[in-house]
């Protein structure tokens, strides 16, 4: 009698190659994913901001919160522009541009994305910092001719339903506190803080100022489950809000990307932050 030949025993070699072209084949699936799609996948996060003190006049103030653009080679136009167009189908009373508007300070691009933002404007005005990416001559300058007022270790004061209140921009290279506490300490309540890096949150929270709104994180850009935001981990929190004391940060994930085009579980944001008094402690 014939026996029938054994079906074919899988080796351990051969099962091992098996796992491994998966694994290739799903992180490059992953990456694909990260840079074709996740990247550009843009949404509108709508947070309410409690603020310490807020006078009820100020009480559903909506803010506008843009940061982290990174216009370059692998951020396009039409990223940014569909971020603007966001931002005005959500008609902000107020606007705020957190930095980095360009990667590596590259000339290139600075006339380039300040034209992509000039169509932003708000009842109350369009606030602007630099981020560690901007040089302080060039990118200020292309934003002022656009109409926006930049806040570089500067305080400026609006009036809204005769209350007034105070916005004050920090330069990210502006590091010793002794050159950032007196600007601080000479604030009006309320106040609002832009500081590019949220690290900044524990000088204000010192202070007892109410909000600080930053960006620079970018929400970690790759998100691993399980692990988190690795790239982020030094900063108190790596995107959305976070409370010191009596003081609310806001960290933006942020538009665009650096180092690398790609975003994982971590999609763009237009931020729209409604603000909200908040019972003292």
């Amino acid at each position: 009698m014939v026996k029938s030949p054994e079906p074919d025993r899988i080796s351990r070699r051969s099962v091992m190659k098996a796992i491994i072209a998966a694994g290739v084949g799903g992180v490059a699936g992953t990456g694909a994913y990260s840079f074709f799609y996740a990247r550009r996948n843009l949404e509108v996060t709508r947070t309410t901001i409690f603020a310490s003190g807020l006078p009820e006049a100020l009480s559903g103030l909506r803010i506008g919160f843009l940061t982290d653009l990174h216009r370059s080679l692998t951020v396009p136009r039409e990223d940014i522009e569909k971020a603007v167009t966001a931002t005005m189908k959500e008609r902000p009373d107020l606007i705020v541009l957190g930095g980095d508007y360009v990667t590596w300070r590259d000339p290139q691009y600075v006339d380039d994305v300040a034209d992509i933002l000039a169509p932003l404007t708000a009842p109350h005005g369009v606030f602007a910092i630099l981020g560690n990416h901007d040089d302080e001559r060039a990118m200020p300058a292309a934003l002022t001719a656009q109409g926006f007022e930049v806040l570089m270790d500067a305080r400026t004061r609006i009036t809204i339903a005769s209350e007034s209140l105070d916005l004050i921009g920090l330069r990210f290279w502006t590091r010793r506190s002794t050159d950032v506490i007196p600007l601080l300490s000479s604030a009006t309540r309320p106040t609002i803080v832009l500081a590019h890096d949220p690290r900044r949150v524990f000088e204000v929270a010192a202070l007892n100022l109410p909000v600080v709104l930053s960006g620079h994180t970018h929400g970690g850009q790759v998100v691993i489950p399980g692990l988190g935001a690795i790239a982020a981990r030094k900063f108190p929190i790596a995107a959305g809000v976070f409370h010191q004391m009596n003081t609310t940060l806001f960290v933006s994930r942020g538009i665009g990307t650096v180092y690398v085009p790609f975003r994982l579980n971590c999609p763009p944001e237009v931020a729209i932050l409604t603000l909200a008094k908040r019972s003292d402690l």
